[in-house]
């Protein structure tokens, strides 16, 4: 198949590859973590530091598929950032010095960083291609994919293999989407908007401080759950090894589930009351994670935050594209931007504080984020951008 003849159907459905790769991708890696620290002699701190250092990549990998979407579209970018993340999570697989194994994993970061952006950026393209809301099912394929690197992750502890089993198949499924996806991914792209750029970006600096803090509060959560979950399971609840990556996968499971009726819900509910649901969810199961230190509450906890936290991503990413549809790549890579404070709030934070008052109570910082910024979520209503007609080249 060419660019001329690919349905968009096909391509939502090879953009859901895209999205399954990232979060396989990002689930072998964190529910790896224990094995991670055994295996290298590390302790959370020093897992704080790189995480820290991840983020930052990760940041500069957001700019550069913005860069790339630019110049040539956001399906190179995607490509390209697959790519990168299948090599550094081959690199993990095997035991190094501590500077080169941080290395590798900024390395990942800088893939990671660029996935992100230019996900949402074809999730755009493809939707108004299609004329439907498809954006919580795009997100579902990354939730789909990252409960089965849960649950093989669990599997293989379970069996005796080492963790490197399920990080190899996470880092060959990447390549091989990244490899088909270089030539038939979206060709659509937006073309940088004078409306954006005019005054210094003032038009659109609503739309992206609006959506970007719905996206950070949701990552904070989203990175807290994903990077500390485990750890939380099995050093301060003394779960079993094969019992601690279900905390994970319960989370996601519950992000599946609330994916795959977003977009059905989303027209007859309208984004505020959504959105504003979707924050309460997440403070409440964060919440209960702090007021009950038992490994049931706490995996109950962790999925109740999920339900809230899979409407609110992809409907801040699609808000954020609609309102500002002519430069919609450009917007969606500022507001991707936020997803990186929210994860050194997340991970980073969580595991600076797990010392001296412990991960329990180190969660009550996505409870405080939620708080913050319930207000503006009620922006979501009146946020649109005056921009002249979506001007669209084919690459």
């Amino acid at each position: 198949m060419d660019d001329v003849t690919m349905s968009a159907g096909a391509r939502a459905r090879l953009i859901g590859a895209g999205y399954a790769a990232q979060g396989l991708g990002y689930a072998t890696v964190v529910t790896a973590l224990p094995a991670f620290k055994d295996r290298q002699g590390i302790d959370d701190g020093f897992v704080s530091a790189i995480l820290l250092l991840v983020c930052v990549a990760a940041a500069g990998g957001s700019v550069l598929a913005d860069r790339i979407a630019a110049r040539w579209g956001s399906r190179y970018a995607l490509a390209t950032g697959l790519l990168i993340v299948g090599l550094g999570l081959a690199g993990t697989t095997f035991r190094s010095p501590n500077a080169v194994f941080a290395a590798i994993l900024l390395a990942y970061g800088v893939g990671l960083g660029a996935v992100d952006a230019s996900l949402s950026m074809q999730g755009v393209l493809v939707q108004a291609r299609l004329g439907r809301s498809v954006m919580s099912r795009l997100f579902a394929a990354y939730t789909a994919a990252a409960i089965a690197a849960a649950l093989l992750m669990s599997a293989v502890l379970a069996g005796g293999a080492g963790a490197a089993v399920a990080v190899t198949v996470a880092a060959v499924f990447a390549i091989l989407v990244g490899l088909v996806g270089w030539r038939l991914f979206e060709p659509g792209r937006t073309l940088r908007s004078d409306v954006a750029h005019a005054g210094g970006g003032r038009s659109v600096r609503p739309v992206v401080l609006v959506c970007g803090m719905l996206i950070f509060t949701a990552f904070l959560v989203d990175s807290a759950v994903s990077t500390w979950s485990s750890v939380y399971l099995s050093d301060s609840l003394a779960a079993a090894a094969s019992v601690a990556p279900l905390g994970y996968a319960a989370y996601q499971g519950a992000v599946l589930v609330s994916r795959l009726v977003a977009d059905h819900m989303t027209p007859r509910a309208g984004r505020v009351p959504l959105a504003v649901g979707s924050l309460v969810v997440c403070g409440i199961g964060c919440g209960l994670v702090v007021l009950l230190p038992a490994v049931g509450a706490a995996v109950t906890g962790f999925a109740i935050a999920g339900i809230g936290v899979g409407v609110l991503v992809p409907l801040a990413f699609s808000a954020a594209g609609e309102a500002a549809m002519a430069s919609s790549d450009e917007v969606i890579a500022k507001v991707n931007l936020f997803n990186y404070g929210g994860a050194l709030g997340g991970a980073v934070l969580l595991g600076a504080l797990s010392e001296p008052i412990g991960l329990r109570w180190a969660f009550l910082i996505p409870v405080v984020a939620v708080i913050a910024t319930l207000p503006l979520a009620r922006r979501l209503r009146n946020l649109t951008v005056a921009e002249p007609a979506v001007d669209k080249a084919e690459a």
